[in-house]
């Protein structure tokens, strides 16, 4: 692979976000030291991250061709086959931005190690030069990541790098109908999660706690439920949130794994407010409302995450 671009994706941090919405800076310190917080944590937390950023461009712009590009840009911009893509951030922005660039090399920075814990960012400012490096000279190593796929039956679509959540956009139930492994109900829920294996040590894995800390005190605790799947494996998890059993309603098919032969059919119940978002980014989402007809199955494409 020949590198002519590098794309460096970012963020708005904490500051600019509260700058965005209260117009100046000096009002965004007044509102939050009126409400006890620390201003020069936000403030801190920019200086580092610029000063990230500057070494980055700085470094990049050196070997190749770059551009900047804003992460709410990202549904929109035309990855080319001859890019490669930067992720300067948090961890979920890896995950937002492997959605988009079809399985180009992905290279996460983390610019802030002593704030956030960067499972999806092995590099920093200080060793992102020989690993760019590396990747222009096509001598990297990278991990394969399964992503999930929703596909709407008129062809709208969605990926997922951790996670979908399939429900109501508000804190109601969900109606809809399952099919899955040759089982079909009604069912009303508090929504669906389907699980990558990146994903499953998140929002997965806390269903998981709350299931095995229900058992513990309201039984005789035995084994806890656990359920690890490596990133590249493919298969996904689905769990439905809190069925309700009615007339109307069942819970019979409550969790299961997709894979290449078994895949998800659900079919939306609900009026209104139905969604489909993935990796807790509820602005990127594809409606669920009464009709839809939605397959949860295995993505074509894997994500490409640098070493």
């Amino acid at each position: 692979m020949t590198v002519e671009n590098a794309i460096i994706v970012v963020g708005k941090t904490r500051l600019e976000q509260l700058i965005e919405r209260f117009n100046t800076k000096a009002q965004a310190r007044f509102y939050i030291e009126h409400a006890g917080g620390d201003f020069q944590d936000y403030e801190a937390e920019h200086d580092t991250f610029k000063r990230a950023l500057d070494q980055v461009v700085k470094v990049t712009s050196a070997q190749v061709k770059m551009k900047l590009v804003e992460r709410k840009f990202l549904p929109n911009f035309m990855f080319s086959h001859r890019d490669m893509v930067v992720a300067l951030g948090q961890d979920g922005l890896v995950a937002n931005t492997a959605k988009y660039i079809k399985g180009l090399p992905l290279l996460g920075v983390n610019p802030d190690p002593a704030r956030y814990d960067g499972l999806l960012l092995p590099f920093t400012e200080k060793t992102y030069s020989p690993a760019l490096l590396r990747v222009l000279e096509n001598r990297f190593t990278s991990k394969q990541v399964t992503m999930a796929q929703a596909t709407t039956r008129d062809g709208q679509q969605l990926l997922a790098f951790n996670d979908f959540f399939i429900g109501p956009a508000t804190h109601t139930s969900a109606r809809y109908r399952i099919r899955f492994n040759s089982r079909s109900e009604n069912q009303s829920s508090s929504g669906i999660i389907v699980s990558t294996g990146a994903g499953s040590t998140g929002w997965l894995s806390s269903i998981l706690n709350m299931s095995n800390g229900i058992h513990a005190a309201f039984s005789q605790p035995k084994n806890n439920l656990s359920l690890r799947m490596n990133w590249d494996e493919d298969q996904l998890a689905f769990v439905v949130r809190e069925p309700f059993l009615s007339k109307h309603s069942q819970i019979s098919v409550s969790a299961g794994l997709i894979t290449p032969e078994q895949t998800l059919q659900l079919e939306s119940q609900m009026p209104f407010n139905g969604v489909i978002f993935s990796d807790g980014i509820e602005s990127d989402f594809l409606q669920f409302n009464a009709g839809c007809q939605v397959e949860i199955s295995l993505a074509q494409q894997k994500a490409m995450i640098v070493q």
